[in-house]
């Protein structure tokens, strides 16, 4: 049945363009702002960045400083078990002196050894005995005391350069973990802000579309518009025009599936009695090109291999067929001067020489004969 509601014009108007560009000019600025403080941002995680690796690197030569430290703690502590096995010795050795005077018997001095000396023969004895005693009572003690120091000071040394290290080592530490927060704190803004930015510009190509859209819709319905009333005013037009040398396409793009299909939803718009307004689409009314669009489309046809064009460019899109090889589905070309350039008018081929077509404002759209209308180019166009 009939569509009782006339739709408005879908013509876009260039208010309508206007606006849709004060929309883009304003998603753009969203955008751009949002892209400096991005930029900002990144500026300052690169900073930041910089000073956790500089505080990073801190770290490992402070961990291997420690290393170092310790090793030499290490070797201090052997030192200091060597000099101290060096006082065991010492001990050992007094130990043994003092027990040889006290089995020799009286004291441990010159004076003793003479008065109690048995002749020369044993006082000479007694004497090289003694200075052998004394010389290594001597011996013993100086290398007792020598042990001491150098244990006291390896022992000094290893703890002081150890607990220093260590200390120093959770300094750093402390200062690469707050700097590997910053840094981490700073990306997680960055994220946000990433976030920002690419949810705008997504709207921003949105709004580019939308009014990219509109001026080519305007266009469009502009220049099929200026075609079709100069077909109405041109005289002599050809019933068929002659082949002088049209190309297009060297392949297909839809399946036997999908021109079944485009025929289906022509037939079905024409049968529900739809209107015809310059530049629609449908899905309430549509101009030719629009009626061919959005039939493929409803097909499974989409973007980027399928587009909203006028009647010439959709020709120039379509693989020449000759019309007595015509198939449903294949489309239909009126030129009022047999070229290209003039081409007025576009249809889906219904079979039997008959054609689904959104006609013009007065006649909405029909089912009629390819024959119906002047300057009908001699290929028909496979989509």
């Amino acid at each position: 049945m009939p569509t009782t509601a006339m739709a408005a014009t879908p013509k876009p108007t260039q208010a309508q363009i206007d606006a849709a560009k004060k929309i883009e000019a304003e998603k753009k600025a969203a955008a751009d702002a949002a892209a400096k403080k991005l930029n900002s941002a990144k500026k300052t995680l690169s900073q930041l960045t910089s000073i956790a690796l500089a505080k990073r690197k801190i770290y490992v030569a402070a961990q291997n400083d420690l290393k170092r430290k310790t090793n030499q703690a290490e070797i201090a502590m052997k030192h200091l078990q060597i000099a101290q096995a060096s006082v065991s010795t010492g001990k050992r050795n007094i130990g043994k002196l003092a027990a040889n005077a006290y089995v020799m018997g009286g004291g441990f001095t010159d004076l003793d050894s003479l008065l109690n000396a048995d002749g020369p023969q044993d006082l000479a004895d007694r004497l090289s005995a003694l200075d052998t005693l004394g010389e290594n009572n001597s011996n013993a003690l100086d290398r007792f005391k020598s042990a001491e120091v150098v244990a006291s000071n390896a022992q000094k040394a290893a703890d002081i350069a150890k607990k220093a290290q260590e200390a120093a080592t959770v300094k750093v530490a402390a200062a690469k973990k707050e700097a590997d927060q910053a840094a981490a704190m700073q990306q997680d803004e960055v994220n946000k802000l990433q976030a920002v930015q690419d949810k705008l510009a997504k709207e921003l190509a949105v709004a580019q579309k939308t009014r990219l859209t509109l001026e080519q819709q305007r266009q469009l319905a502009l220049l099929e518009e200026a075609n079709a009333g100069r077909a109405i005013l041109t005289l002599d037009q050809s019933k068929i025009w002659r082949d002088i040398g049209f190309t297009g396409r060297s392949s297909t793009r839809s399946t036997e599936a999908m021109r079944i299909a485009a025929v289906a939803y022509a037939a079905k718009q024409v049968n529900a009695g739809k209107k015809y307004v310059w530049g629609s689409e449908g899905p309430t009314t549509f101009d030719c090109s629009g009626l061919v669009y959005a039939a493929y489309k409803s097909a499974g046809l989409g973007w980027p291999n399928w587009d909203r064009l006028n009647s010439s460019l959709f020709w120039v899109a379509t693989k020449r067929v000759p019309l007595s090889e015509m198939v449903p589905g294949d489309l239909v070309f009126y030129s009022y001067k047999g070229t290209v350039s003039t081409i007025h008018h576009i249809a889906i081929y219904a079979g039997d020489g008959m054609m689904w077509e959104a006609h013009n404002k007065d006649k909405d759209l029909l089912y009629s004969s390819i024959y119906s209308i002047k300057g009908l180019m001699p290929y028909g166009g496979r989509v």
